[in-house]
């Protein structure tokens, strides 16, 4: 029994010292270091298991290709862009008031994002997967000179299929097609699903190159980007992927609630950017140099459009230490004088971003919120029904969504301001993954998302203090739970 004990004794104290070293050999902000301490040091072997998948950092090598000559060029165009379009629209355009309104907030993202003013934007919105893919469909059938898609989820299953033998067609007609994808948000599409694509002449790579293989198992530092780009004229951005849940064939889920929108205007050269960044950092033998003039006039195509819409393309991710969209929803809730409307489906701030909605509803801001009445994630639902609880004692309105899955990602500010994007309102999206959002400066947009958002409300609960309280003992020991797990969802 000593000698047991012994055992047991050493195997606590090196598992301790594992830890310590394992934690603090990255920099992390306070909150995930003890988060990962509590793991490591309280689940003993297994935590080191856990953390394979959940804690690992990127490698330097892999950050390198999205921080070294790749991420230059595409600085330089969005340079050469800021000097072309300037930081307003010549024409008259009734947002430009929103722009100076928002100067600010405009002036952080052009400092901390390389993210110019993008004008003359048509805007039409898509809140379902089969709306979406019917215009996407039609894009690509359209499309004369390229292709390029970047999806966290493209699966092969009936409308994944139907995409790659469409995108088979457009690559055999001589249409540059390009994939991106993530391999854990896409798990179970593999190299060889895209085998037809690549015969025809197109190309498709998980992104990185980082392969869901034991080598690399993480869950963290993701793809999660959905961003398209067709002949450099249309654009896609929003929460919506490829897969069949997303189309509402799950039965899981059923409805498929989500906010896509598309773009026709300057705001396609924000994605078009984003995209050659990554394409770049993915496929080191098929590179696009936006310094080449014909490469310019392929992927970034001189434009006339009917729309007025002002936007910009904001990215962020592990390769940035600066949370640009995270100080983007800050500043947004920090300027709303009126109104502050939110969908997102996992409400999980961190410190700095429940101060600013609790000051932001101290202030006589009226502040909504939507949150999906089912989970995904069992930890991430908990971990929202807790967040919800606390947002509600501060008088903010928390809403259940009720017919199916809500997973859009907005946010509408004093109908005027607009962020739609791919980051929800989590550490996950704030730090953890790569995120892109359009930030729009469009009240028409902002009328219709605050139409949409009074839709949403129509098939919600409103959550009560009552409705908390009325809660067992044991569900709201797994809500705290799993709140201390926050920094780790």
């Amino acid at each position: 029994m000593e000698i047991v004990l012994y055992i047991l004794i050493a195997i606590v104290i090196i598992n301790a010292l594992a830890a310590i070293v394992t934690v603090f050999r990255t920099q992390r902000d306070i909150a995930a270091t003890w988060a990962w301490l509590l793991v490591l040091t309280f689940i003993p072997v297994f935590g080191f298991i856990i953390y394979a998948f959940f804690g690992r950092r990127l490698p330097k090598s892999s950050l390198l290709r999205l921080t070294g000559s790749a991420k230059k060029q595409v600085k330089r165009e969005i340079k050469q862009q800021k000097k072309e379009l300037g930081h307003f629209n010549e024409k008259e355009n009734p947002n430009n008031k929103i722009v100076n309104d928002s100067r600010g907030l405009v002036e952080m993202f052009m400092n901390n994002g390389s993210a110019p003013l993008l004008n003359d934007n048509e805007i039409k919105t898509y809140t379902g997967g089969k709306e979406f893919i019917a215009q996407f469909f039609e894009d690509i059938r359209n499309a004369k000179h390229t292709i390029n898609i970047e999806f966290y989820t493209f699966y092969a299953d009936k409308i994944g299929h139907q995409a790659l033998d469409l995108l088979v067609q457009k690559a055999k007609e001589g249409v540059d097609v390009r994939v991106i994808y993530d391999a854990w948000g896409s798990m179970g599409t593999t190299q060889k699903f895209f085998k037809p694509l690549f015969d025809a002449g197109g190309r498709a790579f998980p992104f990185l190159h980082n392969k869901l293989n034991v080598r690399d198992m993480r869950v963290n530092f993701r793809d999660h980007h959905k961003i398209v780009t067709i002949d450099g004229e249309y654009g896609y951005i929003g929460g919506l992927n490829l897969g069949d849940q997303y189309m509402g064939w799950k039965p899981k889920f059923g409805n498929w609630r989500d906010c896509m929108i598309r773009v026709h205007g300057h705001g396609v050269y924000g994605l078009q950017s984003r995209f050659l960044l990554d394409w770049n950092g993915t496929d080191e033998n098929s590179q696009i140099d936006p310094n080449d003039e014909n490469q310019i006039k392929k992927y970034y195509p001189k434009m006339e459009t009917n729309g007025n819409a002002i936007m910009q393309i904001v990215s962020s991710g592990p390769d940035s230490a600066m949370e640009q969209i995270k100080m983007g929803y800050i500043k947004m809730i920090g300027m709303a004088k009126e109104s502050i409307k939110i969908t997102t489906p996992y409400l999980i701030p961190d410190d700095s971003v429940f101060t600013a909605l609790k000051i932001a509803a101290k202030s006589g801001v009226k502040v909504e919120i939507v949150t999906p009445d089912m989970p995904d994630h069992p930890f991430v639902y908990r971990a929202t029904q807790y967040y919800s609880r606390q947002l509600t004692k501060l008088g903010i309105k928390i809403y259940a969504y009720n017919n199916g899955f809500m997973h859009a990602k907005t946010i509408v500010v004093d109908g005027k301001l607009v962020s739609v994007g791919s980051a929800n309102m989590d550490y996950r999206s704030f730090e953890l993954n790569f995120e892109c959002n359009a930030f729009v400066y469009d009240e028409k947009l902002a009328k219709e998302m605050e139409k949409i958002y009074a839709e949403n409300i129509a098939d919600s609960t409103l959550q009560t203090e009552k409705i908390f309280s009325s809660q067992s003992k044991w569900l709201d020991f797994k809500q705290h739970f799993s709140r201390l797990l926050s920094p780790l969802l």
